[in-house]
C-alpha cells in the first residue's frame, strides 16, 4: 500500500502495478530455468540434482501462477522445499543458485491483486487523463471508485461527479449539468470490466463485483455510492447505508455489471447486467433527505423545479438505456 497525490494515483498505482509485473517475471524467469533443469533439458546429468519432491513443488506453482487463490499454496510450499533442500544440501552448483535466487525474491511468487483506490474527484475530474491512459494500456490493474459526488477531501467543491440539482461549493445555485456516466465511457473499449455498486443496497452485488473485477484478466472498474457529509443526510450519516438504499429504489443510483469476458446469447462477448430493479420510489421523494437537494428549494425555488424535473427526465432515460443496453 501507498500514497500519492490524488491527482497523479493513476499514473503512480500504474507505475506500482508494471515493478511488481516486472519483480514477479524475474523470479519465473529463475524458476523456469530450475524446471528446466529438473526436466534435464539443457544438461541430462544435472536432472538428478534436482528432487522429486522439488520437481512437484515447481510443477504445482507453474500450475497455480495466474491462480490468486491457489497460488500462495503452491508458492509456500515451493519455498519451503527449496528452504529444506538447501538446508540438506541437496542442491548443488546451478541448481544451488537458483534456488537461492528465487527465495531473495519469495515475496513476489505469488500472483497479486493490485487496486487503485480514490475518489470521484479524481476519476472523474482532475485525475481522469491519467486514468483513461491506464485503460488503454490494457494491463491486469483493478479500480474501486468511492463517488462522492464531490471533492470531499477539500470541502465539498462540485466535481464532474456532482449530479444535476445538486448544491455544493461554486454550484450554490444547483449544479447546472449532469452527472459524468464514467462507466458508459470505459466500457466503449470493450475489454474493461466495469460496475456500479452500493453496499446499503445490495451486498451480494458489490461482492459479486469486486470478484468478477479481480477476475477479469484485464483493467477493471468498480464505482462505488458513498454518501458523505457534505451531502447533508438529514437522518444523520449512522444511516448512510439506508440512504445507500433509498438512492437506488429512486433511480438516483443504478446497480450494474460491464463483463467482457462472458458472451451473451448472439455469441458475442461483453454482457450488461442491470442488478437494479425499476425505481419504486419518486426521486424528489429522495432529494428532501439530503441537504444539497432541499436547500435549493428554499434558496433558489424556481432553479430547484426546473433542475429537479432535469434530473427526473435524466434518471428515466439512463434506465432505459441500461435496459436496452441489458437486452442486446
Amino acid at each position: 500500500w501507498s500514497n500519492s497525490l490524488f491527482e497523479n494515483n493513476a499514473e503512480f498505482s500504474y507505475g506500482m502495478c508494471l515493478a511488481v509485473k516486472q519483480q514477479r517475471d524475474l523470479v519465473t524467469g529463475f524458476a523456469t530455468a530450475l524446471r528446466e533443469m529438473a526436466d534435464g533439458k539443457h544438461q541430462p546429468a544435472l536432472s538428478a540434482a534436482v528432487s522429486a519432491k522439488l520437481k512437484t513443488a515447481l510443477k504445482k506453482w507453474f500450475d497455480t501462477w495466474d491462480d490468486l487463490e491457489a497460488s500462495t499454496p503452491a508458492s509456500d510450499k515451493l519455498v519451503a522445499t527449496l528452504e529444506a533442500e538447501l538446508k540438506s544440501r541437496t542442491l548443488k552448483g546451478e541448481a544451488k543458485d537458483l534456488a537461492k535466487k528465487i527465495l531473495e525474491r519469495k515475496d513476489q511468487l505469488s500472483k497479486k491483486t493490485m487496486w487503485m483506490v480514490g475518489g470521484d474527484g479524481w476519476a472523474y475530474d482532475i485525475g481522469y487523463g491519467g486514468l483513461d491512459h491506464v485503460f488503454a494500456m490494457g494491463e491486469d490493474v483493478n479500480v474501486l471508485i468511492v463517488d462522492t459526488e464531490v471533492y470531499s477531501n477539500t470541502g465539498g467543491q462540485s466535481s464532474k461527479a456532482t449530479p444535476i440539482g445538486a448544491v455544493a461549493q461554486f454550484q450554490a445555485s444547483g449544479k447546472k449539468t449532469k452527472k459524468k456516466d464514467l462507466g458508459l465511457q470505459l466500457m466503449t473499449y470493450g475489454n474493461v470490466y466495469v460496475a456500479n455498486v452500493a453496499m446499503g443496497a445490495d451486498q451480494n452485488q458489490l461482492i459479486k463485483a469486486l470478484k468478477e473485477a479481480q477476475a477479469h484478466k484485464g483493467p477493471s472498474i468498480v464505482i462505488a455510492y458513498a454518501p458523505c457529509i457534505n451531502h447533508g443526510i438529514k437522518a444523520g450519516m449512522s444511516n448512510m447505508l439506508i440512504e445507500m438504499k433509498e438512492a437506488v429504489n429512486a433511480g438516483y443510483w443504478f446497480l450494474y455489471r460491464y463483463n467482457p469476458d462472458t458472451k451473451g446469447p448472439d455469441g458475442n462477448p461483453g454482457v450488461f447486467t442491470l442488478d437494479s430493479k425499476e425505481p419504486t420510489v419518486p426521486l424528489r421523494e429522495f432529494f428532501k433527505n439530503e441537504v444539497r437537494y432541499a436547500s435549493l428549494e428554499k434558496s433558489f425555488p424556481k432553479n430547484a423545479k426546473e433542475l429537479f424535473d432535469e434530473a427526473e427526465k435524466d434518471a428515466l432515460n439512463r434506465y432505459e438505456q441500461y435496459k436496452a443496453m441489458e437486452s442486446k
